[in-house]
């Protein structure tokens, strides 16, 4: 591993696969080694279910930039330990002796595409199969349940029943949260009570499955032919972007939280005409949270999320 000198700090830079990797902490060379190692290998498919359910464009973008995305080392620990989670689950999973499938690949071809993903779990019984996913994520994802988690484990029973023939019956998130609080799970009433939360999914019927699959995969076929051709991608959706729209707060001096929240401007100065001067107006404007976290890890590259920096920029120059 070679090194750089940033100023004072010392910064270790390494590839991975493709991606450049920096070691902006002075990490040891076995911590860093122990972070960024990976063997994930979607196979011999065009697609992975994670994929399936995400943005074409950004999936299109990842592709193109692959080579020029860089991240460090510490960025790699909570995938690192959610590799460790899953380990320790399939341990659990053979001393416990039930009858069960962990860490399955399985292959599947739609239209001329196939379709790849990795299943934590298959506990089959008799009458069906539940299928269990293993995540290391945060209180606010269980209590704003995600609908990619949905979409991915419907995902996955559609590939058990294509692949394998077999009917699923149940579907189910085995979440620990990172971080969890004792003291909130005790005093806040939709707090998790427990660091590790099982979340039932509801199981969409084989139509819906199958309708899903194919119009994702419709969106990612275009999508690829759009970049092949160097035509414009298809944007992002709200949804995609995790798109949080700026909001008015009704406030009161003295008071963290806002007294009500309101979608317009009108609807908030019309409570706030009729309340004392102690309260007042607070604009909550709206982004595009996972762009502006740069989660995709591709947004200086996206024409929409740099095109909207760009007519912000507009906007602020011809204010008042």
């Amino acid at each position: 591993m070679g090194k750089l000198e940033s100023g004072s700090i010392s910064i270790s830079r390494r590839k991975v696969k493709s991606m450049e990797i920096t070691n902006k902490f002075g990490l040891p060379e076995f911590v860093v080694e122990a972070l960024t190692f990976s063997d994930y290998s979607r196979g011999n498919a065009q697609i992975s279910v994670t994929q399936l359910i995400d943005s074409p464009q950004v999936v299109q973008l990842q592709k193109e930039h692959e080579d020029k995305q860089t991240k460090d080392a510490v960025d790699f620990v909570w995938s690192r330990f959610g590799t460790s989670v899953h380990n320790m689950f399939e341990a659990g999973i053979k001393a416990s002796g039930i009858e069960a499938i962990s860490e399955e690949r399985l292959f599947t071809e739609v239209n001329g595409w196939k379709l790849s993903g990795a299943i934590d779990v298959q506990e089959v019984n008799d009458d069906g199969v539940i299928i269990s996913d293993f995540k290391v994520t945060s209180v606010w994802s269980v209590m704003n349940a995600k609908s990619s988690w949905d979409q991915q484990l419907n995902v996955y029973a559609w590939l058990v029943r294509k692949a394998k023939g077999q009917v699923v019956k149940k579907l189910q998130i085995v979440a620990l949260l990172r971080d969890w609080s004792r003291r909130k799970a005790e005093q806040e009433r939709n707090y998790p009570s427990a660091p590790v939360a099982v979340i039932d999914i509801t199981l969409w019927s084989d139509r819906e499955q199958d309708l899903y699959v194919e119009s994702r995969l419709k969106k990612h076929m275009d999508a690829e032919f759009d970049a092949t051709m160097s035509q414009a991608l298809e944007p992002c959706s709200p949804e995609e972007v995790w798109a949080k729209p700026t909001v008015y707060a009704v406030m009161r001096k003295g008071r963290k939280s806002a007294v009500k929240l309101y979608p317009t401007e009108l609807l908030a100065q019309d409570r706030l005409d009729g309340l004392d001067k102690t309260h007042y107006l607070e604009t909550r404007t709206g982004e595009n949270t996972r762009c502006a976290g740069d989660w995709c890890g591709v947004s200086a590259y996206c024409d929409q999320y740099q095109g909207g920096l760009q007519n912000a920029a507009n906007d602020n120059i011809l204010s008042p």
